[in-house]
């Protein structure tokens, strides 16, 4: 079997007042998945997303990311190059004046000539069904609006890992059915947080649930098991 590209061994994070989201908890993101995290509100998925990119210091266990045990921050850097973050608000991860500006910042900081960067935001607004978009300004967009964009500049990236928070979320039913098009056929492993089951159907292979700080193989309704075990 492959290495996994992410793996989480005991990892443990508690918030002062809110208690452990995460206590000891176990998986593997091998390539090809389309893993669906699911979980009661509060649960701790999308903390479980930060401690997976850093954003977040864990208490416990280890964070494996491509081989690499990241631990310092320094560990993380490299990492975050090759796994897109999209988060559940988009309003925390727009912050350039114009659409194409914000899509072709990803390619800019990675390399890309200006002129290279600029196409490959062209290329990924067409591709998400937003060409005609690359002059409008960002904090003037509606919400699906601005969720399509913040996915823009993610796929701009070309990461190998895909990890999207709520991506459906305020989108009509047009630009939904686009995204779910979109994400079928991309080859990135992902991990997409939901409370759309009709939505992660349609997406994923795998399901994970978040449920008393443990991360649960979903194999029926009635029946699951630490995640670790799966893949």
């Amino acid at each position: 079997m492959q290495s996994p590209l992410i793996e989480l061994k005991n990892l443990s994070y508690a918030y002062p007042r809110r208690g452990k989201v995460l206590d000891q908890a176990n998986f593997r993101l091998q390539r090809g998945e389309k893993i669906a995290l699911t979980g009661d509100n509060g649960a701790g998925k999308t903390t479980l997303f930060h401690l997976l990119t850093g954003l977040l210091k864990k208490q416990q266990g280890e964070v494996i990311a491509f081989g690499q045990c990241c631990e310092q921050e320094s560990d993380f850097v490299p990492m975050r190059a090759r796994i897109g973050l999209l988060f559940q608000d988009p309003d925390d991860q727009l912050f350039c004046p114009t659409v194409l500006e914000d899509v072709a910042f990803g390619p800019l900081n990675l390399g890309k000539s200006r002129e290279q960067a600029m196409q490959i935001a062209r290329d990924t607004l067409t591709r998400l069904g937003m060409s005609g978009f690359e002059e409008r300004i960002t904090h003037q967009l509606s919400g699906g609006e601005k969720r399509m964009v913040t996915l823009a500049a993610v796929l701009a990236m070309e990461p190998e890992v895909l990890l999207l928070d709520e991506p459906s979320n305020a989108l009509d039913q047009k630009a939904r059915q686009r995204l779910i098009d979109t994400l079928q056929t991309l080859p990135q492993a992902m991990i997409i947080i939901s409370h759309e089951p009709d939505f992660l159907s349609q997406i994923c292979n795998r399901h994970i649930r978040l449920e008393a700080g443990k991360l649960l193989e979903e194999r029926s309704c009635e029946n699951a098991r630490p995640a670790v075990a799966a893949g």
